[in-house]
């Protein structure tokens, strides 16, 4: 810009200097009357500039500026952005290609008077809705026995976002700012290895271990055919262990999918168990300062990717049980009946208790134990890819798309599934006759109508902008 307006062309009236990387705060000192006095017409767009308030104090001067173009900026992110051009340039008649209209001058008049207490951060607002197509893995588990592994599946939906040195980080919007997460590499072989057992994760019995255990999803069934599938294709699945090498091992490597690209973060939604339909209802602000590493990453886009976690739960030893020490020796007859009279009713009740809890048991459901140790969680990446950001830089307020991964689940999966959760329905109900004759009509009427559902997930990512000059006073801290 320098060289530019050594020997300026005095009647020039349009200058184009879009994508031509100009940045720093001193730019804004050559776009001004004394060396452009005739200019109508200003392209800057697509450049990395960052001081809006600068730049519009540098372009009043220009009387008959009535042409500007400034989207692409870093500063135009910011969320008061057009309304302080708009006020500052009252001679303005299009902004970003965008005509200026009266009612909008009216919305933001004043605002140029506050524009130095204004923060210069942009906000923008990450929103993960349903996610569909999502096969049901558990189904292909066998039934856990009385030793284990109890297998829990949940599902969640990671994206990277730009990590900012000089903001105040990220907040969490709603309900769910004390349940998501950042999302942290797991730690590698070599750290686990180097870390006592008593402090390897998994020896120690979560608190929640009964909730996690009672959330295990169960495959049997009365039906000769599904349990003959599902035990086909069950596996040997791995004992616990009590060594920090061995369980080194359970722990897979760190798939790369899985981190962030450098310079970003990777958030996560909840974690949530299986559904044709699970709602993630996900929202995260992120503010930030650093402007230009934002531009740049809504150049490049975020990677949405949708886990599956998998964690094998594994019962605890019982501790040993104490045996009483023998009576001492010399005991007078007095007490050696009065011992004897008090273990006979003692063998009575016990005989009569344990009869009562056998007939409760033969009614009741085995119930899972309720302390277990987990094993490491095994990750496994469902669906992965791209969400282009660049439309918030060309001026749009909202980037909102359903991202799609393909079909992943499979007629026999969902087969089983189908007759899984009829079976579930027609337990809460009472028993109806000719209950097979219904099972083989509904099981054909699902073959028939069968269309697979592909693997998606909703993603809504806004920039915030301003739309009056008094909302963007309530940004002033």
């Amino acid at each position: 810009m320098a060289c530019l307006c050594a020997h300026p062309p005095p009647g020039l009236q349009h200058l184009g200097l879009g994508h031509n990387k100009l940045l720093g705060p001193l730019q804004s000192h050559y776009v001004t009357r004394e060396h452009w006095p005739h200019l109508v017409s200003l392209d800057l767009g697509f450049n990395d500039l960052t001081d809006l308030q600068g730049m519009v104090g540098s372009l009043s001067s220009l009387r008959h500026l009535r042409l500007l173009v400034l989207q692409g900026n870093p500063l135009a992110l910011v969320p008061y952005y057009r309304g302080l051009t708009v006020d500052s340039l009252a001679r303005l008649c299009v902004l970003d290609d965008i005509t200026v209209s009266p009612s909008e001058k009216h919305q933001f008049r004043g605002i140029s008077h506050s524009g130095d207490f204004l923060p210069r951060e942009a906000q923008l607002l990450v929103m993960i809705g349903n996610v569909r197509g999502v096969l049901d893995s558990s189904i292909l588990d066998p039934e856990p026995g009385p030793q284990g592994p109890f297998i829990t599946y949940t599902y969640y939906v990671t994206y990277d976002f730009v990590e900012d040195e000089e903001g105040e980080g990220s907040e969490l919007v709603g309900v769910l700012a004390e349940v998501a997460e950042i999302v942290k590499p797991s730690p590698s072989v070599e750290q686990l290895e180097a870390v006592p057992a008593e402090d390897i994760p998994g020896e120690h019995v979560p608190e929640e271990a009964e909730d996690v255990a009672e959330s295990v999803p169960t495959t049997a069934s009365q039906s000769g055919e599904l349990e003959s599938v599902v035990s086909g294709g069950s596996v040997a699945l791995p004992r616990s262990t009590d060594s920090a090498e061995e369980l080194a091992k359970l722990r897979p490597r760190i798939d790369p999918r899985l981190c962030p690209s450098p310079g970003t973060v990777l958030f996560s939604t909840v974690r949530k168990p299986w559904a044709n339909v699970i709602p993630c209802n996900y929202e995260m602000q992120h503010t930030l300062r650093d402007l230009v590493p934002l531009k740049a990453f809504l150049l490049a886009g975020t990677t949405v990717t949708i886990v599956e976690e998998k964690i094998l739960s594994w019962p605890l030893v019982a501790p040993p049980v104490d045996v009483p020490l023998p009576a001492k020796k010399g005991k007078g007859e007095k007490d050696k009946k009065e011992e004897k009279s008090r273990t006979g009713k003692d063998a009575k009740d016990k005989a009569a208790k344990g009869d009562t809890e056998a007939a409760k048991g033969s009614k009741k459901k085995k119930e899972l134990p309720k302390e277990l140790r987990q094993d490491p969680p095994i990750l496994r990446v469902l669906g992965r890819g791209m969400v282009g950001l660049e439309p918030l830089l060309m001026g749009e307020p909202l980037v909102s798309t359903v991202c799609n991964f393909g079909v992943i689940r499979t007629a026999e999966s969902d087969k089983l599934t189908f007759l899984r959760d009829s079976k579930n329905k027609k337990a809460k109900k009472a028993v109806e006759p000719k209950k097979s004759k219904t099972k083989m009509l509904a099981l054909s009427a699902f073959e028939s109508d069968y269309a697979p559902e592909p693997l998606t997930v909703e993603v809504q990512i806004q920039l915030s902008q301003c739309r009056s000059a008094e909302e963007a006073f309530r940004q002033v801290p």
